[in-house]
């Protein structure tokens, strides 16, 4: 009968080791007479710098340098060489009003333009001047910042607006401040019937660390944002944002839900949603303004952001909107990055508009 064999021994692991290489010996210069020469490779470029990050306000300014280049090149041609009389202070207003910032907006302006300079010669630059001064005096009172009741958790904030004004977007680039600034934030995918919305939703939720609460294409609006409230107490969320859908050609269809959303969520809370925020896009021009008005009687929106900015004429109807419906302007938007979402700034928009130069605080 065999004897039981020893039990055999692991073996010991050995890393495996990368052969040495010794450095080649520096090579000897070729003589110049040795009737041949070496290419040499040529050495890796150094890596580019990054580029500087420039201001917000140059930001905004860029943006707006087609509503700026307009409107100021029409103001240049009107007043050189020209006294100002009654009929250059008609074709100043209605160059103001082409600009879309509104029939008060420019009237204020060419009285104000009129005061001591009837019948003498007026520069540009002055009349750029008093131009930024008076469209920062419309727009001071509405540049506030977004307040948010954290003793009402989690805060609502519901988002509303025409489809196309960058409604998700904005929501996305919303939550990435918030989180940012330390709070937990849930995004509710309230736009039920476009499925790009909910995607889009879902990849900034991802992007932000943020919970995202959606259902199944063409689910209840209504329903979603209650059972998003709910979980937005249950994950101790700050703030909740909701998305809407936005499909203004069934405008009736369409406020009938944004009601419902509202009694929904006053039944969870009775002051909910605590904001109602519109996006906007500033290159519908005056349908934005007509768009505030259907929605403030609706869903009582009290805050906006204008979206799009950048490479449009038609920046000015923002003034417009300010003079008209005095709503707070948490935000303005000039392009798609997460940080092209900035808190709004009178001065630096004016100064952009007008043409001038501004220094605002930081």
């Amino acid at each position: 009968m065999d004897e039981d064999l020893p039990p055999e021994e692991d073996e010991e692991r050995v890393e495996p080791v990368a052969p040495v290489v010794p450095a080649a010996p520096p090579r000897a210069p070729v003589p110049d007479d040795a009737g041949f020469r070496l290419r040499e490779k040529p050495a890796d470029p150094a890596p580019a710098a990054p580029a500087p990050r420039i201001s917000w306000a140059e930001r905004l300014r860029q943006g707006l340098a087609r509503s700026s280049n307009q409107l100021t090149g029409s103001i240049t041609s009107l007043f050189t060489k020209r006294r100002l009389d009654e009929d250059t202070l008609q074709d100043f207003e209605d160059i103001l009003i082409q600009a879309d910032l509104g029939v008060e907006t420019a009237m204020r302006i060419t009285d104000r333009l009129s005061e001591g300079r009837y019948g003498k010669e007026v520069s540009g630059a002055e009349v750029r001047r008093i131009l930024a001064e008076e469209i920062e005096k419309t727009l001071q009172p509405v540049a506030q910042p977004l307040e948010l009741d954290l003793e009402k958790k989690p805060h609502v904030i519901l988002v509303v607006g025409v489809n196309g004004t960058g409604k998700t977007t904005t929501i996305g680039k919303l939550a990435a401040k918030l989180t940012r600034g330390g709070l937990k934030v849930t995004l509710c995918a309230g736009d039920t019937f476009r499925a790009a919305a909910v995607e889009q939703l879902k990849i900034w939720g991802e992007r932000t660390g943020s919970e995202v609460i959606a259902k199944q294409i063409g689910a209840d609006a209504a329903g979603l944002a209650f059972e998003a409230y709910d979980r937005a107490v249950e994950n101790d969320s700050d703030v909740l944002i909701i998305d809407t859908a936005g499909r203004l050609q069934n405008k009736a269809e369409l406020m009938a839900e944004l009601e419902k959303i509202n009694r929904v969520l006053g039944k969870r809370e009775p002051d909910a949603p605590h904001t109602v925020l519109q996006t906007l896009d500033a290159t519908t021009g005056q349908n934005a303004l007509n768009q505030v008005e259907i929605f403030r009687n609706v869903s009582g929106v009290n805050g906006l952001v204008m979206t799009k900015l950048d490479g449009t004429a038609r920046g000015g109807i923002l003034v417009a909107i300010a003079a008209k419906h005095r709503l707070p302007v948490y935000f303005v938007g000039v392009g798609e990055g997460i940080d092209d979402l900035e808190p709004f700034k009178a001065k630096d928009f004016a100064s952009a508009i007008a043409g001038t130069e501004a220094v605002s605080a930081p």
